[in-house]
C-alpha cells in the first residue's frame, strides 16, 4: 500500500483479504502549544526525627506534612513553609538530605542578670519568630531563664534548641553547617531589674551537605524551579553542574534555581560572580531576619506562580518575607548595582510588601570574560526552555516514524513555524515574518538519517523602563 500524501502505521500494506479498514491517527489531534505549568524542587537538611529518609523525593502539600515528614525546624521544613506561604497552589516536590556527617552546628547564649521589680515580659525574636515569657516582679534571671526555657521547648517549629544552664541558655542550631549562622537572636525585657547581658546570633557552623546524591536522585524528575538551601559557592556550583546537564541538548529539561541573599551587596555579587550561570537567580533581602533558605523558597514559590515564561516578575510579593530596618533597606543605587552584577533585589513596596524588584540571572560575562546581557533576565532562559520543548513537543507528535526524503524536511519546517507563529500570538516570540527564511530544516551531511534545524528566536522583553520628557510651555 502506497500513498504519496497518506501513510498508515497500522494497516499493513501485505493485507490481501478483502474489507474496509481504517485506522485511528491522533498525530495530528494537537495544534495548541502545550502547558506550562511550574513544578518546585526543595533541597533542604532533615532531622532524624523525620519520617521521610532523606534522598527520597516526595510531594508536599502543607507546613504539617513537611514538619511530620523530615522534623520540625528542620531547614527543609522551613523552606517547604515559606514556599507554600508564598504560593499556597504550588506544585512543591521535596528531597532532603542529611546533615553533613563532619558538619559543626551553630551554637550561641542568651545571658539574663539582675532580678525583677515589677512585672513584664520578656520576648525573644528567633528570626522572625516571637517566643514570649510573664516575668512577675521578684523573679530572679535563673527563674526568668527556666520559664524561657519551656517556652523554647514547646515552640518545636524553631530552627534552633536550647538547653539551661540558668541564668543562661545555650542555644545550638537544629542542622549542622553554616545554614545556622544566618540564625538572627534578638531579647528584650519590660521588667525593671530584669536585663539580658547577651543576644548574640548563633555562629560556629561549617561543612554543608553535598547536593549531589540529591539532585542525582532526582535527575529525571523535570523539575522546572529548583530552590538552592545554602548560599555559598560550593552548593551554587553543584546546582550549576546539575541545571547544565538537565537543561542541556541532549536531555532538554530545562530547570532554573533560586538562592537567597540576606547580606551585604558587595557578598552577594562576589557569590554571583563565581555563579555567573544564566540559569541560576538569587533574591537579596538585605537586612531580613528569615534565613536564605527561606527567601530561596519563597522566591522559586513566586516564580512558578507565573507560567507565561516571558512576562516580567517586577512587583510581584513574594509573602512570608519580613520587612528590615529602615537602614538595611535597599537604594536606588544599591539596586542598579546589584542589577549590574546579577544579583535580584527585593524592596519593599506600599503596605509594607516585600517584592521583586527585577529578576534577573547571574549571568554577567561569557567565557573570555567579556560582559554579556544576553541572559541578563531570568524570563530570557525560560522563555527559551519553553520554545524548544513547544517546538520538540509538535515534531515528536507529529513524526513519531517518519521516514525521510525530499519531502520531509518541509513538512518539518512547516509545523515548526505553526509552532513559532503561535508563539507570537502569545507574545513570548515576535519577529518571526522578519526572521522566517531563517527557519532551515536540511539533511545532515555526514549522518544518514538525521535532519538539521536552525529556529531564529526573537524573544519578548520585558517592559521595564518608560522613559519620557516632560516640555514645560510658557
Amino acid at each position: 500500500m502506497a500513498s504519496r500524501n497518506i501513510s498508515f502505521a497500522t494497516i499493513p500494506a501485505s493485507t490481501r483479504k478483502p474489507g474496509k479498514y481504517f485506522e485511528f491517527n491522533t498525530r495530528l489531534a494537537v495544534r495548541t502549544l502545550p502547558g506550562n505549568p511550574q513544578r518546585v524542587l526543595v533541597i533542604g537538611q532533615r532531622l532524624a526525627a523525620g519520617s521521610q529518609a532523606a534522598l527520597q523525593a516526595v510531594e508536599v502539600f502543607s507546613d504539617e506534612q513537611a514538619a511530620q515528614l523530615f522534623g520540625r525546624g528542620s531547614q527543609v521544613h522551613l523552606m517547604a513553609r515559606a514556599a507554600i506561604t508564598a504560593n499556597p497552589y504550588l506544585q512543591l516536590t521535596v528531597i532532603s538530605v542529611d546533615d553533613a556527617a563532619a558538619g559543626l552546628a551553630a551554637t550561641g547564649k542568651l545571658t539574663l542578670a539582675g532580678k525583677a521589680d515589677s512585672n513584664g515580659v520578656l520576648s525573644l525574636w528567633v528570626g522572625t519568630q516571637r517566643v514570649d515569657v510573664a516575668i512577675a516582679a521578684g523573679d530572679t534571671a535563673a527563674i526568668v531563664a527556666s520559664a524561657l526555657h519551656t517556652a523554647l521547648t514547646r515552640h518545636a517549629d524553631l530552627p534552633l534548641q536550647a538547653s539551661l544552664a540558668a541564668p543562661v541558655l545555650n542555644l545550638t542550631a537544629r542542622n549542622k553547617g553554616s545554614q545556622g549562622n544566618w540564625i538572627k537572636l534578638r531579647a528584650s525585657s519590660t521588667a525593671k531589674g530584669l536585663t539580658v547581658v547577651s543576644d548574640a546570633s548563633l555562629s560556629g557552623g561549617s561543612i554543608d551537605p553535598d547536593l549531589r546524591p540529591a539532585t542525582a536522585a532526582v535527575v529525571a524528575a523535570g523539575h522546572h524551579i529548583i530552590a538552592c538551601p545554602t548560599p555559598e559557592a560550593e552548593p551554587l556550583q553543584q546546582l550549576r553542574q546539575h541545571l547544565e546537564f538537565v537543561s542541556g541538548a541532549m536531555e532538554q529539561r530545562g530547570a532554573i534555581a533560586t538562592a537567597g541573599w540576606p547580606g551585604s551587596l558587595a557578598t552577594g555579587t562576589a557569590l554571583m560572580a563565581q555563579s555567573n550561570s544564566g540559569r541560576i537567580s538569587m533574591a537579596w533581602h538585605r537586612g531580613s531576619n528569615k534565613l536564605p533558605c527561606e527567601i530561596a523558597a519563597g522566591y522559586a514559590a513566586v516564580l512558578a506562580s507565573e507560567e507565561d515564561p516571558a512576562r516580567p516578575l517586577n512587583t510581584l510579593e513574594i509573602k512570608g518575607l519580613d520587612v528590615p530596618a529602615i537602614a538595611d533597606q535597599t537604594m536606588r543605587t544599591e539596586q542598579e548595582n546589584a542589577l549590574y552584577n546579577g544579583l535580584t533585589p527585593l524592596e519593599v513596596g506600599p503596605g509594607g510588601r516585600v517584592q521583586i524588584v527585577r529578576a534577573v540571572s547571574s549571568y554577567t560575562r561569557d567565557p573570555q570574560g567579556v560582559e554579556d546581557e544576553s541572559l541578563l533576565d531570568i524570563t530570557t532562559m525560560r522563555t527559551l526552555d519553553y520554545v524548544r520543548r513547544a517546538c520538540r513537543e509538535r515534531v515528536s507528535l507529529r513524526f513519531p516514524r517518519d521516514k525521510l526524503s525530499a519531502r520531509t524536511p518541509d513538512k518539518v519546517r512547516s509545523e515548526i513555524l505553526d509552532v513559532l507563529y503561535k508563539l507570537e500570538e502569545l507574545e513570548i516570540l515576535e519577529a518571526v515574518d522578519a526572521n522566517k527564511d531563517g527557519v532551515l530544516v536540511e539533511r545532515d551531511l555526514q549522518n544518514v538519517g538525521w535532519l538539521c534545524v536552525k529556529i531564529p528566536a526573537d524573544v519578548v522583553n520585558g517592559l521595564h523602563v518608560i522613559a519620557g520628557r516632560i516640555d514645560l510651555l510658557l
